[in-house]
């Protein structure tokens, strides 16, 4: 198989290995803080940063870690910098913090995260699993913002808290509810399905 160029690698998780859209991984916190566009860019750019220091550092270390306890040593890894993300969430946006309640630290055991690190970076140099990681990371947090955007502003008529419908639109309550994701991105796995079978047509 022929080997990805960098910019292959970095773009490969903005769509063709979108890892919502297409590996349909991480859909807990995906389906559950996206009431608002504010939680889903929080929860997209903390789980980016965790899954960039954590590829820098398990890249760096592939060959002394052993490997019967890579997974231990990757769970070490990444809660390490989950915790580093919860405290300054905490400290700088309590509001956000307090919205996103366990989510940020259930990132530890987010399959895209370990996912990137069994797959990828215990596999590959610093630059190419920085390049994964950024790819990833991005993919997950506009997939996050579009959906959450979707929701806000037909469940609320808001967008990042700011009024941006008619003063006569009456917000459809089911989109800020558990159905209303579901739908949602059940329309945006659908539609990235279409583009993709019109693309290899």
């Amino acid at each position: 198989m022929k080997e990805k160029t960098a910019i292959q690698e970095f773009v490969k998780g903005l769509w063709d290995e979108n890892p919502v859209l297409v590996q349909l991984l991480g859909l807990c916190p995906t389906l559950a803080v996206t009431v608002s566009a504010e939680n889903g860019m929080a929860m997209g750019l903390a789980a980016t940063f965790v899954l960039l220091c954590s590829s820098f550092l398990v890249s760096l270390f592939r060959k002394v870690i052993p490997g019967q306890v890579r997974i231990a040593a990757y769970i070490v890894i990444i809660a390490t910098f989950v915790t580093i993300a919860d405290r300054f969430l905490a400290a700088f946006t309590p509001d956000i913090s307090k919205s996103l309640g366990p989510f940020i630290p259930l990132i530890i055991v987010n399959c895209i995260i370990l996912g990137r690190m069994e797959a990828f970076a215990s596999k590959n140099g610093i630059g190419r699993s920085l390049l994964d990681a950024l790819g990833m990371g991005l993919g997950f947090t506009m997939t996050l913002l579009v959906l959450s955007s979707i929701r806000e502003i037909l469940g609320s008529g808001t967008w990042f808290g700011m009024d941006v419908m008619w003063g006569s639109f009456s917000p459809w309550s089911v989109m800020i509810l558990p159905p209303g994701a579901f739908l949602t991105l059940g329309c945006m796995i659908a539609g990235a399905n279409w583009i993709n079978n019109r693309r290899k047509a």
